[in-house]
């Protein structure tokens, strides 16, 4: 019988230590998403009336970060990433052919906690972002710089990592809602 405990004990602590140790995988990683950009823009205007905006497109992003790795089972890390956004195309006030182009620069820091190869996370930080505008009447270009927030999820498996997202990009009143699926590596 204390043979039969023995073993049933060690199986047991065998699998915690390889639970506690999957999905923290620590240090430099690189990586890259394609998803759906989706950009939505409304404003009552005195002039022209209501105006809404709401149009997507397929978009990428390519990351890299480090994962700081301190405690078992959470993850903390700082990622920097660009994105483009791909060109969203609408009416506004029943006149076609506008369209706006978008790219950012994005600096994240995040918190995952991670439940053996399955972890989940949330990022906040603050992007750049370059934004071009077409009209009939011609281009406009803009850019600025503010905050942004995601929240994911990743299977690790070893040093590569699949990840589901959903980032938020709020660029003076137009609202970037980014949905992707990607991959990652840790070395």
């Amino acid at each position: 019988m204390t043979t039969t405990k023995t073993l049933i004990m060690s199986a047991l602590m065998m699998g915690a230590s390889s639970w506690a140790v999957a999905g923290s995988d620590s240090g430099f990683y690189v990586g890259g998403s394609l998803g759906t950009a989706s950009v939505d823009y409304s404003e009552n205007d005195p002039d022209i009336g209501e105006v809404n905006f709401d149009d997507d497109d397929s978009a990428y992003k390519v990351f890299a970060g480090y994962n700081f790795g301190l405690v078992p089972f959470l993850n903390i890390a700082v990622e920097g990433a660009y994105a483009d956004f791909g060109s969203q195309e609408g009416e506004i006030a029943n006149v076609p052919g506008f369209s706006i182009d978008s790219t950012a620069w994005a600096g994240f820091g995040l918190v995952g906690f991670d439940l053996g190869p399955i972890g989940l996370f949330a990022k906040a930080g603050m992007f750049s972002w370059d934004v071009d505008f077409d009209t009939p009447l011609g281009s406009v270009s803009e850019s600025g710089t503010d905050p942004a927030y995601g929240l994911g999820a990743k299977i690790q498996l070893g040093s590569i990592a699949v990840r589901g997202e959903y980032e938020l990009f709020d660029l003076d009143g137009i609202d970037i809602d980014y949905f992707s699926v990607g991959a990652s590596f840790t070395f």
